[in-house]
């Protein structure tokens, strides 16, 4: 039994190399970025690389592979939506650059402690605009299921793992990634169409009065 924990984290490498390959190509085979965050992408890979350092520091050696590979793929994510969207957005680029100092001084203060505790937190503060663009986004064209599924395997993994060497980094950074990976795949597969007559009309999700999310039709409606 030892030995199936101790791959994990080998299953959760394979999982995360090319994991925003898939996300990558939707958006070049599409020509959208509909539903996909700068945010997410630039934050990806930020904490990917604190992670880096984190597993360096931690002796997980298989680690180090998938924590390049996001850290890299991410950021050209990140520049490709930049890119097809008119530049980076501003507020959020300039979130992103003081998070990237308090993970740099977290190292720099406690080390490998002061950087994990930091990294509680960072996978919410990554997901949280994803899951936030996709549900408030009409079109979700954009949003690769494929990436979105090695990111629920991957962390799921990694969860697993931290459970058994009680790790509550890594427990954390597994329950928050299986949650938020979940909430995107339901948006993205969720079946928005309601049939009226012979047409399908598509919907949305939008915000509602009061912060409430309510389903609203869409412009067009095409044949079944």
């Amino acid at each position: 039994m030892h030995a199936v924990f101790a791959s994990l984290p080998l299953v959760a490498a394979f999982l995360a190399v090319p994991q925003f390959l898939p996300q990558l190509a939707r958006v070049r085979r599409t020509g959208t970025v509909a539903g996909v965050s700068w945010s997410w992408a630039a934050l990806t890979s930020v904490n990917n690389a604190a992670w880096l350092a984190y597993f360096a520091l931690s002796g997980f050696w298989t680690a180090l592979v998938p924590a390049v590979s996001a850290t890299v793929l991410a950021a050209w994510l990140a520049l490709v939506l930049a890119r097809r969207g008119g530049g980076a957005p501003k507020r959020p680029m300039v979130l992103t650059s003081v998070w990237a100092v308090v993970l740099a001084t977290a190292a720099a203060v406690s080390g490998r402690v002061g950087l994990g505790s930091a990294l509680t937190v960072a996978f919410l503060l990554q997901v949280a605009p994803s899951v936030w663009t996709v549900y408030r986004s009409r079109d979700t064209a954009g949003v690769s299921r494929a990436t979105w599924l090695l990111i629920f395997g991957e962390l799921l993994c990694w969860g697993v793992f931290g459970i058994h060497e009680a790790d509550p980094r890594l427990i954390v950074l597994g329950a928050t990634g299986v949650a938020a990976s979940s909430l995107v795949l339901a948006r993205v597969s969720w079946p928005c169409t309601t049939r009226l007559g012979g047409l399908v009309r598509r919907c949305c999700w939008s915000p509602g009065r009061g912060g409430a999310g309510r389903r609203r039709p869409g412009a067009r409606a095409t044949a079944p």
